[in-house]
């Protein structure tokens, strides 16, 4: 199963985020090493949120990053959310898992 992490970011995100961001992304990286965080990557124009896509066997995997993360952590994140994402097609489609 697909799970969308959404977060909603700090008006001075881009400056906000700099003391916290090499943490942010190792934690990225081990995650997407570990086979859970497949995309992921801040909105722009205007950059006012983030979209992480994971991938498990439930919503946990996308829980424990954002309980993790440095961007949360230290309130550059200012709201997050997990949800189910039904992948219909495209590369990351499975359709033997699909509902």
């Amino acid at each position: 199963m697909y799970f969308l992490l959404t977060y909603e970011v700090t008006s001075n995100y881009e400056q906000a985020r700099a003391p916290y961001r090499e943490q942010h992304l190792a934690l990225a990286k081990a995650a997407a090493d570990a086979g859970e965080l497949c995309l992921g990557g801040a909105v722009a124009a205007p950059a006012d949120s983030a979209i992480l896509v994971f991938k498990g066997s439930s919503k946990d995997v996308a829980d424990k990053f954002a309980l993790n993360d440095p961007y949360v952590i230290n309130g550059v994140v200012t709201r997050w959310a997990v949800r189910q994402w039904n992948v219909v097609i495209g590369a990351y489609t499975d359709i033997t898992t699909s509902p």
